[in-house]
């Protein structure tokens, strides 16, 4: 079994920061992309960030500069720095790792169960 878990989120006021932690453990053998995602209130979940193993990454468009995406990959950690927080986004943060587990060569997508973020204005 895989288990994602996210850390870091909380309330901060509008202009803060916040690094969200996301820990994958278990029956792991390889993580290839490291995903953030976030889903506000009414809204179809959205990318957030995205980092390939060499660390390649993608941004979505709202992001603008203000947000890193990193990871380690010895801790099979992936963390997202947010800088400049504004109200819009408050949303519940979620991670996903496309995970190969022992045994076998085929890569799943696994997600962790999602921490909140809310901006005060």
């Amino acid at each position: 079994q895989v288990q994602l878990v996210e850390s870091g989120g909380g309330l901060v006021q509008a202009g803060g920061s916040l690094r969200l932690s996301c820990v994958a453990s278990g029956n792991i053998l390889n993580i290839n992309d490291m995903s953030w995602y976030r889903q506000a209130p009414g809204n179809q979940r959205e990318l957030v960030a995205s980092i390939s193993r060499p660390g390649s990454t993608n941004y979505g468009d709202f992001v603008k500069g203000r947000f890193t995406i990193s990871r380690d990959n010895y801790k099979n950690t992936v963390y997202l720095q947010m800088n400049s927080l504004k109200p819009e986004d408050t949303a519940v943060y979620y991670c996903k790792n496309s995970i190969s587990t022992s045994g076998t060569s085929i890569y799943m997508d696994y997600w962790g169960q999602g921490t909140q973020v809310t901006v005060s204005s």
